[in-house]
């Protein structure tokens, strides 16, 4: 099985709504999780507040991030997300585990997931915002 991880954005709705429709305000978070839900078995949303959502949690708007977290604190975001994954997906089932989130986001998250057995990728790795969009844009017109 292949996931898709795409990251929470500063862009939000403002009121209480599903984590699918919370972050739509953002070209980039649309574009992402339109790509990932035709491309990958299961999606699911990093978040720097709730940690992992699936798109029909209800969570309401708030206003966190993960690059105002100091290392410690976002190891131990890492960790509560491994077990939010274990939890709520068929994490046991996943083969590959795509990530389209930032650095803050993987950087400790890969190594827990690839310690379990699971190969982890980075798409867009390095790609500006505005050269993610034309990726977007390109890879999902294609299907």
């Amino acid at each position: 099985m292949s996931l898709g991880l795409i990251s929470c954005t500063k862009s939000k709705q403002n009121r209480r709504c599903k984590a699918s429709e919370m972050y739509a305000p953002s070209p980039l978070f649309r574009s992402a999780y339109n790509y990932a839900t035709k491309n990958y078995d299961a999606v699911a949303i990093l978040s720097a507040k709730y940690g992992l959502l699936l798109p029909d949690d209800e969570i309401e708007p708030y206003e966190l991030t993960l690059k105002n977290m100091t290392k410690q604190e976002r190891k131990k975001w890492a960790e509560k997300v491994a077990d939010q994954l274990k939890e709520r997906t068929g994490l046991q089932k996943t083969s590959e585990c795509f990530f389209h989130a930032g650095k803050e986001y993987r950087e400790f998250l890969i190594p827990i997931l690839e310690n379990l057995g699971i190969k982890c990728r980075i798409p867009l790795k390095g790609l500006s915002i505005g050269k993610q969009l034309q990726w977007y844009i390109l890879h999902t017109t294609r299907k």
